[in-house]
């Protein structure tokens, strides 16, 4: 017994506004009763005795320290830039004067 029909891939492809031939329509009605019969026979396996997990390897904090360190001043920021103006990065206008 297939789990899904032929029929009901057409239907699926109506509903999906999908355009899809005989040819189509058997090709994928085969391969979505393949996956549907795998999903349904790992459904079958026992995991009572398995932990409920969130990731299947065990992770610890992966994240660096979160360590407070000193940022730049404006004048050590601005040191290697080619143009400076009032303190800020000088750039070249890229849009008209009407902003």
């Amino acid at each position: 017994m297939s789990a899904i029909s032929r029929d009901e891939v057409a239907h699926l492809a109506r509903l999906s506004r999908l355009a899809l031939s005989d040819d189509e329509l058997d090709q994928y009605a085969s391969q979505l009763d393949s996956i549907l019969t795998h999903v349904a026979q790992i459904s079958e396996v026992s995991t009572d005795s398995v932990d409920a997990t969130a990731h299947p390897a065990g992770l610890a904090n992966v994240l660096r320290p979160d360590v407070i360190v000193p940022g730049l001043t404006p004048t050590e920021a601005l040191s290697g830039a080619p143009s400076v103006e009032q303190s800020r990065f000088a750039v070249p206008q890229i849009l008209g004067e009407e902003q």
